[in-house]
């Protein structure tokens, strides 16, 4: 008998962590469906310390393999091809290290007896907590091929949605960089060359001279406190990122930061209805569903509204009332909740919700690119354009003074 960890979701939605004494994974698993448990992730206690995962030296599974892994998944299932034969196929075709491992520990489980909900659910890091529902769904209702389209459709329209918003800000990121490299090397090596001259001819220096000259002193003499001041900066900012209250009020600024915290919190937006869709498409009971939106939507400000929606809902009251107190949930997206309530099509509606979310991200990060473009190309030429004036101001009074 082994002692297997196990991180579960009960009827009520509540998540669940405890060990269960068991000869195996396959027994451990049928135990805790018996207690109507959703497995979310079991731990196989005969894995030593040195046979486990270290996350900081093992390769990641990138998000477009992953998504990949589910668009061959529903297209093979859907041609009749046997499922554990399609995870074997992908395993052998798949150019990623660590997604060919665990596929074939899950075609090893299956065969094993296993089913892919519980086999997945042993490795979490890779098949989420949606996933892992959706497939459970699939597997007992008989529709599982209906829910390997469903989830491939729904990871790769967060795939595209996540790529707009992350090429939208890619190119202003590169250009900030590279304005503040050509400022601080115009600083530090352009600037003290040329006043050094000016100063051994006895020109008076102009105010903007002085201001870029003092600047230019302070980098070179005090530089070591610019990088002091980040080495701590960027640690506590990261540990205050970490806790709770941190990471909440830093999720909730980011839903108010001028134009792009609108296209975040669209984004947010669209992956919430999106994930909600699928789910109760899926017929995962409302108080799961809420839980697991809290934790996948990625970010706290909303994920907390949602919380408080599950409150309410397990009390008896309105689902929508929490979204709308904390002023994170458009109108557009709590009327469609609430017509999809009362008509029986709140997954259709949803999906509605999330189309359009997804459509309105993809032009908001075009009109972006299109404005921050020209925009720094502008903000470029003012500081470049600034330090060489300063440098070239004592030129004026160096030619008023030979008259």
């Amino acid at each position: 008998m082994a002692a297997y960890k196990y991180v579960a979701v009960d009827s009520s939605g509540s998540y669940r962590k405890g060990s269960i004494e068991s000869q195996s994974a396959q027994q451990a698993i049928a135990l805790l469906r018996s207690k109507e448990l959703r497995i979310v992730e079991l731990v196989d206690p005969q894995r030593s310390v040195w046979t486990r995962d270290i996350p900081f030296l093992e390769a990641k599974v990138k998000k477009d393999q992953f998504t990949l892994l589910c668009r061959q998944l529903a297209t093979m299932y859907s041609a009749r091809i046997n499922l554990v034969d399609a995870i074997e196929i992908v395993a052998r075709q798949t150019t990623s290290k660590p997604l060919r491992r665990v596929l074939n520990e899950i075609v090893n489980d299956m065969r094993g007896g296993s089913s892919f909900s519980a086999a997945a659910a042993a490795h979490p890091k890779i098949f989420g907590t949606v996933f892992v529902h959706m497939i459970e769904a699939g597997e007992m209702s008989g529709k599982l091929d209906e829910m390997l389209q469903r989830i491939a459709i729904m990871y790769e329209k967060e795939q595209t949605t996540k790529g707009k918003v992350k090429s939208a800000m890619i190119y202003p990121i590169i250009m900030s960089i590279a304005i503040s490299l050509v400022v601080i090397f115009m600083m530090l090596f352009i600037v003290p060359t040329y006043i050094e001259n000016f100063k051994s001819m006895g020109v008076e220096l102009p105010l903007p001279t002085k201001l870029v000259v003092g600047l230019s002193e302070f980098l070179q003499h005090f530089w070591y406190l610019i990088l002091l001041g980040i080495a701590i900066i960027v640690p506590a900012f990261m540990y205050f990122r970490k806790t709770e209250q941190g990471k909440y009020q830093i999720d909730a600024y980011k839903l108010k930061v001028p134009i792009f915290g609108q296209l975040w919190h669209k984004q947010a937006i669209a992956r919430f209805s999106r994930t909600f869709s699928s789910l109760h498409a899926a017929s995962v009971p409302m108080l799961q569903i809420l839980t697991i939106l809290s934790k996948v939507v990625d970010n706290e400000a909303i994920g907390k509204a949602l919380l408080q929606s599950r409150e309410n809902v397990s009390s008896g009251h309105s689902l929508i009332e929490p979204m709308q107190a904390s002023g994170n949930f458009p109108v557009m997206v709590l009327e469609m909740i609430a017509v999809g309530e009362k008509t029986g099509t709140l997954e259709v509606m949803l999906g509605k919700t999330a189309e359009y979310y997804e459509a309105d991200v993809d032009m908001m990060a075009d009109r972006l690119k299109a404005l921050i473009e020209p925009l720094l190309i502008v903000g470029m030429t003012v500081a470049v354009g600034t330090i060489v004036l300063a440098v070239i101001l004592p030129s004026f009074s160096l030619m008023g003074s030979m008259k």
